[in-house]
């Protein structure tokens, strides 16, 4: 009799997963996702910087900024080249950098004091690192590139674009939880009274790009997708290049969240497809 009673007690959990997942996939596809096109002049974007291109996320911004008319120079601070940045490179829009301290910008400031946005991908996972090294990476290194950008940019208006984190919070049991947070009030902090605004992104599960994903990562996509709780990389970079060209639309301490950032990379699609 144990074994009926378990397969029912699991067959009904089954069924209801199945109930609420269906829920939420119809109730996703309902939703608005519609935002107001961009009436006025897009912000200035010619020149960008991104960290982290050889990553994940930093692939698929990468991608997005690559096809974007508005961005002229992309510069790419990265320990190692990618076949994507060597197609940038090729391109001659691309300007790829090797940098290995990340602690220390000096080197490069050339390159940074001239840039209208910063998109920040760079990271590691928790599992097996310490909350030194997690910090240092996640908090230290942002944090030491926007102080040395600030003491150099000649620009009046800057955004700094980082990838944090959903289901984050202060006082949360998960080491990085905390630290994303850490990091996100520390680089608001240092925006604050200044020239530069700090927007923070908040997405679940980012998918690779195509040309990267494995069909692990795929199968992934697919599952939390339906239910709004993944993006794809490329979609991050293009919510980025649209939030930075509504310029003062978006505040220093700004969250966008998995949601929000589909429904920005949605605007800038239909922005370019009504401009082009």
């Amino acid at each position: 009799m144990r074994i009926p009673r378990l397969r029912s007690v699991f067959v009904t959990l089954l069924v209801l997963f199945a109930a609420l997942y269906l829920f939420g996939a119809a109730s996703l596809a309902l939703r608005d996702n519609s935002i107001a096109m961009f009436a006025g002049v897009p912000a200035n974007i010619e020149t960008i910087a991104i960290f982290g291109a050889s990553g994940t996320a930093g692939d698929g911004i990468l991608k997005a900024a690559m096809a974007a008319s508005e961005i002229r120079k992309i510069h790419v601070v990265t320990r190692r080249s990618t076949p994507r940045i060597e197609e940038g490179v090729a391109s001659g829009k691309v300007q790829m950098t090797r940098h290995m301290d990340y602690l220390d910008y000096a080197a490069i400031v050339e390159q940074i004091a001239d840039l209208d946005a910063v998109f920040w991908a760079i990271g590691i996972s928790a599992r097996g690192v310490d909350e030194t090294t997690y910090g240092m990476i996640h908090v230290d290194f942002p944090r030491q590139f926007v102080e040395t950008w600030l003491s150099v940019s000649k620009k009046p208006d800057i955004s700094f674009h980082y990838i944090s984190s959903s289901d984050i919070s202060a006082d949360s049991s998960m080491m990085w939880a905390r630290e994303k947070v850490r990091a996100e009030k520390t680089l608001f902090g240092i925006a604050e009274g200044t020239n530069l605004r700090v927007i923070a992104y908040r997405p679940d599960y980012i998918g690779p790009t195509d040309e990267e994903a494995h069909i692990g990562q795929d199968i992934l996509y697919g599952f939390f997708a339906p239910v709004g709780a993944a993006v794809r990389a490329t979609q991050i970079g293009q919510a980025m290049i649209e939030i930075t060209a509504r310029g003062g639309a978006f505040e220093n301490g700004d969250k966008v969240g998995t949601w929000n950032i589909r429904r920005y990379s949605d605007a800038y699609e239909q922005r370019v497809t009504d401009t082009g």
